[in-house]
């Protein structure tokens, strides 16, 4: 990515507003996404949009109780009446006929529906045949849905106990001698005239109340279910023959009677069971859905109390089924009964449900409003030409309309779980429910309300109805044309205005609203070739708001349109839905499988390899294919065969970085854990052509290919020669990185490397030991020793400041207190001080507990191997000879790779340390594990020429009580010739000897190292066992070795790519604080200006003193705020010069034996980091520091210099006789910062300067100093190119950066005798070269011209000296205990020798001072841990 530069905002600046340009055209560093954010995936939305159970109703019952030509005694018709039943008129043909006729046309109805299910008709049936209907359809429909369809309009309303009626149709010899066959309660009887002889008084059929009717519940329900307290006895319960009746009429009044017989819910729950769907169409059906719930209750507690107690008689009985899963649609409410409107037909309800738009057509017409239509009629209605299912017609597009309307209601109105049960499980309960929506609009206009269980929120009211009316108007209106004159149909413009809707609800909305209407109606349209490209791109730019917007449309019902469309072979549709779909699997990679599974991945792999494709849609290509392969193994073989790899080889050196990113992860992808692409790999030398990348400008393209590389030595299947030979390349070529500039690469590099790592466990054990061995005879003078007193005192007393915990994300660096930290440092002893005859145990290598703060590890974990050890490790290995140690065979891989993850385990970033401590203390604990108390190695059993390669369960070194290992069993050849002394160990010492109480402390993680005696004492014959607890340790590397790089650069499809950065947004409140700074910093530009114009006589005006928690060692003003840098040792304090306060002090976390030598702001000009240089070569760069509400951070960090290792820094000693600099060392680094270019200049105890680009995190160019002595001051000039340096032997030389290394030195000038405290070169382009040595001569050069131009001599035996940028003046201090400050023509404006202030104390000997940018104002720092700020005198300020 390009720097960031900011359009300028021209308008509303006054003259005096100009300078603040240079501002926003000044580019920032380090606050790249990567730098602003933790480096890990984002929080996976749970999906609910999957249908976990998909449902499909198999079977239909049709129950039609019509009794045709019988109207049921408790209903009194109006004449006319509404008579059609399933559209047919019932009277006009035989009764018998007319209701076959009737129920061949329901079944026509739903099969439009659902073509597939099972119709089963049962017409004015008995108990009997539905009992039978019932049972038949759920054994044959197993857990699927059973719809039971039931219409009673021939048969009296349901009872209030709970009961539909059914028929028991007699013939005249069944009755016996002429006695009625009824019980007065609930068998009714109805002459076929249709006169009705029923003999009781009670209005509403059901009981009545009397003696007769409070039989027993358990009648009618079986034992113990004694809901109905009323019921009415089963037929089988009832006396045959006896009339409970007085009056008993003869029996030829009886021989065509029918009798209604009541069927209780219950039974009928019991006969369908669960999943079902009721459909009631008659009156009082609500009546239906109360009893339905009061029974499916009893049931649930009838479950509950039978689960509890096992004896109690309802667990003795067949457990009834739950009705939890039940659907019903209900005609009415309780108390209603349905409309009998002539021009309506009977079923009104059923019509609705199964013919929608031929009723919705109907009622519109019976509308007042349609007499704004001219010419259309009832039976002009029944013309409409079309399909139902052919959406080019009309009717098929008002099918079509209608489907998308009732759609849209519903998933506006419903709770989303309710719409996904309801509208998306089930194809015909989704069908039943649109229509249902329907059915309520058209039967609340006649005073009747539908019922549905589960409830719905009424939607007869919603707005999306007048788009229906519209529609219909639009299509009826053309009728009497079409028909009559045959004119083509003109399209509805319903879809494209919806649209339409949809992107100004896009264009127009703010953040936080609710979700557009119009959404399912986006996903019907899909389905037109007309809209689909609008809409797609509607749709793209609908989930381009983010994971919730994902989320919606996937609940919607998106995904299965999207997926269908990847069939389609439109390259127009090619851009959109690779956008779509990477938005889809950015917030839900489970979706791999359906694209595999539907051949999905052949179409991304077309567009991959499409060089007409823009490259940002080949990166979301190469993202997806990413996702398919990830953890996927059909996915990798799927795309294995459609030649993925070679498709990605061929675009790893595309221009566009992002582009490069994602086809190095996906090629990581493809062969993780997948050895036949990494063969394919191998044959297309993919490895070698991944190399290009890991010196890419984009630290993430490099973190990338260091993934894919990772990846691909990470295979565990059986090796070859040749495999372990390529393995060996990799990690050789990633070895190189090991001084990246970017921690995220570094982390990626650390994983990589453990993989090998898992891979050659065995030689990475020997080399352990080695090493270990190595490290505990070598006696390294302790850092600690060579700094004798200069061990910062213990800060003592009631003032001691608290350090404030910095959040390197996640670990907490600090040491609680600064007593607690000097404590532990104290405490620290090395091993090699405690003599190095120790025998080498676990317990031993840990002696020294880590304390100083980098170590802090975020589990607390007790290693093996302290940071210490690895740390002498390092530096052991750097000067002995342990090439030759190690024998030739092992071709010295793994000991350069156990370096690198050594120098790595000293990482200054805290992850990338804690990474490495974790591989490399794994491998200690396998190998100290593993060297049992025997011959380490064995040379007889090895021999020089069998290959290194591991075996894929990564040998063990030994097997104890037996040999080693034979050839045979591990090729592994370690050493040649090494034979050692038995090392002895006991099981115990496993846990390191000294915890006390030092700080932080590594414990050690007893689960991942299981401490039982099984580790250590197998007979060689259990190898099998062995074997299994390398596995199991194997895991637990790759498990706890990772980082979150993948799943971090995922984010990016899932964060909003169309939006306009909050930056670039003027309205935005970023915008408008970084507007503010600028304005403040031209505001302090030019008052510090003025003054400095008026010229300064004086600067002793003391305007802060304070005393610092630690000896000032550097200090560096803000540019901009009252804010002052004070860095001592090891920590940093910031304080506000104006209000005399402390605002904080934390750790910079570098090791004890080192000291922080340099600092810059970064950024200063806006949001401003902090960069702490220390003398062991680290870079460490932080943000928040002094801000009230947050911690501060580490945002990178890095080893500036590689070669500045401690112990070398006492060489270059200062030659000063005036000095006694030996505690501290030489120069320590030195580093100039360029904000116009992003450069960051280095140097110090090193021979070179390093320049390194902040922006690409790499170093840009070693320039070789060409002397023997080390930079002691770094000065730059970017418009000129120019680096100044000043050394330690009084030389000052000048480069040009733009020139070959041998040429670019292009002036040495040799005037002074002795080291140089200060050069400066001025930043404009006549500019001069200032210098100054300890000597006290102070010499001006002109870079053209060989010698200076102007020699001045001040106070000899400087300490400190700057020099400042805008006014003429430079202040040095010295050992003598002051500060002088001089013009520039050397002449002196004062002496301060006193603080100001009661007794007015000496000043201590200066440490060191700085000028602020602008302001008059000079900090000094001194040994006596004093810090104090002077100024011009207050009438000038």
């Amino acid at each position: 990515m390009e720097p960031e530069m900011l359009q300028s905002p021209l308008l509303g600046l006054g003259e005096e507003d100009e300078s603040d340009l240079t501002d926003w055209n000044l580019p920032l560093a380090f606050m790249k996404k990567r730098h602003c954010e933790k480096i890990e995936g984002s929080k996976s939305l749970a999906q609910s949009w999957r249908m976990k159970d998909r449902m499909k109703t198999v079977s239909v019952a049709l129950v039609l109780c019509l009794n045709v030509g019988v109207d049921p005694p408790d209903v009194v018709k109006t004449t006319p009446c509404a008579r059609l039943e399933c559209w047919i008129d019932p009277l006009s043909m035989g009764p018998q006929k007319a209701l076959e006729t009737i129920g061949a046309n329901l079944q026509k109805q739903y099969e439009n529906w659902q073509p597939r299910a099972r119709y089963k008709q049962s017409l004015d049936p008995t108990v009997d045949e539905v009992k039978k209907l019932c049972t038949s359809l759920r054994r044959n429909a197993k857990e699927e849905r059973v719809l039971f369809h039931y219409n009673g309009h021939g048969v009296p309303r349901p009872t209030v106990n709970g009961e539909i009626w059914v028929f028991n149709k007699v013939s005249q010899g069944e009755t016996g001698m002429g006695v009625s066959v009824s019980s007065s309660q609930d068998v009714l009887l109805l002459s076929q005239g249709g006169h009705s002889s029923y003999p009781f008084p009670a209005p509403v059929w059901g009981p009545t109340h009397g003696s007769q009717s409070s039989t027993n519940a358990s009648n009618a329900a079986g034992p113990a279910r004694g809901l109905l307290q009323h019921g009415l006895p089963t037929r089988s319960q009832r006396p045959s023959g006896v009339s409970t009746h007085s009056g008993v009429e003869p029996l030829n009044r009886l021989q065509n009677y029918t009798q209604y017989i009541p069927l209780s819910i219950y039974d009928l729950q019991t006969w369908m069971g669960s999943p079902s769907i009721f459909v009631y169409d008659c009156s009082n059906a609500g009546l239906i859905v109360k009893s339905f719930k009061q029974f499916a209750l009893q049931r649930e507690q009838e479950l509950e109390v039978a689960a509890i107690n096992p004896n109690h008689p309802l667990a003795q009985m067949p457990l009834p089924p739950s009705m939890k899963n039940c659907i019903q649609l209900a005609a009415c409410e309780a108390s209603e009964l349905l409309p009998m409107i002539p021009d309506l037909p009977a079923d009104l309800f059923t019509s609705c449900l199964t013919t929608p738009i031929k009723i919705a057509l109907r009622w519109f017409c019976m509308q007042k409003s349609v007499r704004l239509v001219p010419g259309v009629t009832l039976d002009l209605i029944e013309k409409i030409p079309g399909r139902l299912n052919d959406r080019r017609t009309p009717l098929g597009e008002l099918n079509w309309i209608f489907t998308a309307i009732t759609d849209t209601i519903a998933w506006n109105v419903l709770p989303r779980d309710l719409f996904q049960k309801l509208f998306r499980q089930d194809l015909l309960v989704a069908s039943l429910f649109r229509n249902f929506l329907l059915a309520e609009r058209i039967m609340r206009s006649y005073n009747c309300t539908p019922v549905s269980s589960p409830r719905l929120p009424p939607t007869y009211m919603h707005a999306m109805w007048q788009a229906w009316d519209l529609a219909v108007d639009i299509c009826l209106s053309q009728l009497p044309t079409i028909i009559e004159e045959g004119t083509a149909f003109r399209h509805s413009p319903f879809f494209a205005e919806q649209l339409t809707a949809f992107q100004v609800w896009l264009t127009m909305g703010v953040e936080n609203r609710n979700p557009p209407e119009q959404l399912p109606i986006v996903l019907q349209v899909l389905l037109s070739q007309v809209h689909r490209l609008r809409a797609l791109d509607l749709l793209g730019r609908f989930l381009d708001l983010g994971p919730w917007a994902v989320s919606l449309a996937l609940s919607v019902g998106i995904f299965p349109y999207v997926l269908k469309l990847l069939q389609s072979s439109a390259r127009e549709l090619r851009p959109l839905l690779v956008f779509i779909w990477a938005k889809i699997l950015a917030v839900d990679s489970s979706c791999q499988a359906d694209l595999v599974k539907d051949n999905g991945h052949k179409y991304f792999l077309s567009v991959l390899a499409d060089p007409y494709m823009p490259a940002e849609h080949r990166t979301m290509t190469a993202f997806i294919l990413a996702v398919i392969v990830n953890n996927y193994t059909t996915g990798q073989e799927a795309c294995l065969q459609g030649n993925l790899i070679a498709i990605c080889l061929e675009q790893l050196n595309d221009p566009h970085p992002l582009l490069r990113q994602w086809v190095a992860i996906c090629l990581g992808r493809i062969w993780q854990n997948f050895d036949s692409a990494r063969w394919c790999g191998v044959r297309d030398s993919a490895h070698e052509k991944l190399y290009s990348l890991l010196s890419d400008p984009i630290p993430e393209v490099r973190c990338a290919a260091v993934f894919a590389l990772g990846t691909f030595v990470g295979n565990s299947a059986e090796r070859t020669d040749h495999s372990t030979t390529i393995d060996h390349n990799v990690a050789m070529m990633l070895a190189q990185l090991i001084n990246d500039g970017s921690p995220m690469v570094r982390k990626e590099l650390v994983v990589a490397l453990s993989h090998l790592v898992v891979q050659y466990e065995s030689n990475f054990c020997t080399v352990a030991l080695q090493f270990m061995e190595e490290e505990k005879n070598y006696p390294l003078p302790s850092p600690a020793a060579t700094e004798g007193g200069s061990l910062t005192p213990v800060r003592d007393g009631p003032c001691t400041p608290r350090l404030r915990s910095v959040s390197s994300y996640g670990n907490i660096r600090a040491v609680t207190t600064a007593r607690n930290l000097n404590k532990s440092l104290q405490n620290l002893s090395l091993n090699e001080e405690s003599g190095s005859s120790v025998a080498f145990s676990p317990g031993n290598l840990s002696t020294s507990s880590s304390a100083s703060s980098t170590l802090g590890s975020p589990e607390n974990e007790e290693y093996i191997l302290s940071f210490e050890t690895i740390d002498k490790m390092r530096r052991v290995s750097s000067y002995s000879s342990l090439n030759s140690l190690i024998g030739v065979s092992f071709n010295s891989v793994y000991t350069q790779i156990w370096r690198v993850l050594l120098h790595l385990a000293a990482d200054p970033y805290p992850d990338v340390s804690d990474l490495a401590m974790k591989v490399l203390n794994s491998i200690a604990y396998k190998a100290t594990v593993n060297a049992r108390p025997q011959r380490i190695l064995d040379t007889s059993s090895l021999t020089q020429s069998a290959p290194a390669s591991p075996t894929n369960k990564g040998m063990h070194i030994h097997q104890v009580g037996g040999s080693p290992p034979t050839t045979s069993t591990s090729s592994s050849s370690l050493t040649n010739d090494v034979t050692k002394q038995p090392v002895s160990r006991d099981i115990a010492s496993v846990r390191p000897a000294n915890v006390g109480n030092m700080g932080v402390q590594y414990t050690p993680h007893s689960h991942q190292f299981p401490r039982t005696r099984k580790m250590f004492d197998k007979g060689p014959e259990q190898t099998a066992d062995d074997a299994d607890d390398t596995v199991g340790h194997k895991s637990f590397i790759s498990a706890a070795v990772q980082t979150g790089f993948c799943d971090w650069s995922a984010k990016y499809f899932a964060q909003p790519v169309m939006k306009i950065p909050e930056e670039h947004d003027l309205e935005s409140q970023i915008r408008k604080e970084r507007e503010w700074r600028f304005l403040r910093n031209a505001r302090v530009r030019k008052q510090a200006q003025k003054i400095i114009q008026k010229g300064i006589s004086r600067l002793d005006d003391q305007i802060f003193l304070n005393r610092n928690p630690g000896v000032p060692s550097v200090v560096k003003f803000h540019p901009f705020t009252p804010c002052i840098a004070v860095a001592d040792k090891d920590s940093i304090c910031f304080w506000d010069w104006e209000k005399l306060e402390k605002l904080d002090y934390f750790h910079n976390g570098n090791p004890r034996y080192t000291r922080i030598t340099a600092m810059e702001y970064l950024n200063g000009q806006d949001c401003s980091l902090l960069l702490t240089a220390t003398d062991d070569g680290a870079i460490r760069v932080w943000k928040n520091f002094a801000d009230l509400e947050k911690n501060p951070e580490m945002v990178t960090a890095w080893q500036g210099l590689s070669d500045m290792l401690p112990t070398t820094r006492g060489l270059a000693r200062r030659v000063s006789i005036y000095l006694d600099r030996s505690k501290q060392g030489g120069a320590g680094m030195v580093v100039d910062w360029e904000q116009e270019t992003g450069l960051l200049m280095t140097s110090g105890d090193v021979r070179i300067i390093r320049i390194w680009d902040t922006d690409r995190e790499m170093k840009v160019q070693d320039i070789p100093t060409g002397a023997d002595s080390c930079v002691t001051s770094l000065s730059c000039d970017s418009h000129r190119s120019l680096i100044v340096a000043g050394l330690g032997d009084g030389s000052i030389r000048v480069f040009d950066r733009r020139m070959a290394l041998s040429e670019c030195r292009v002036m040495t000038y040799r005037e002074h005798t002795a080291w140089v405290v200060k050069a400066y070169l001025q930043k404009h382009p006549e500019g001069n070269i200032m210098s100054v040595s300890v000597n006290g001569d102070v010499r001006f050069f002109d870079p053209r011209m060989p010698e200076s131009m102007k020699v001045l001599q001040i106070v000899k035996g400087l300490t400190a000296l700057d020099i400042h940028p805008q006014a003429n003046l430079f202040a040095c201090g010295s050992m003598n205990q002051f500060t002088a400050i001089y013009n520039g023509n050397g002449e002196l404006i004062n002496n301060i020798k006193y603080y100001d202030g009661f007794m007015g104390q000496r000043v201590g000997a200066i440490s060191c001072l700085a000028f602020h940018p602008h302001w008059p104002h000079l900090a000094v720092g001194s040994n006596d841990y004093y810090i104090s700020v002077y100024s011009v005198e207050k009438r000038i300020r």
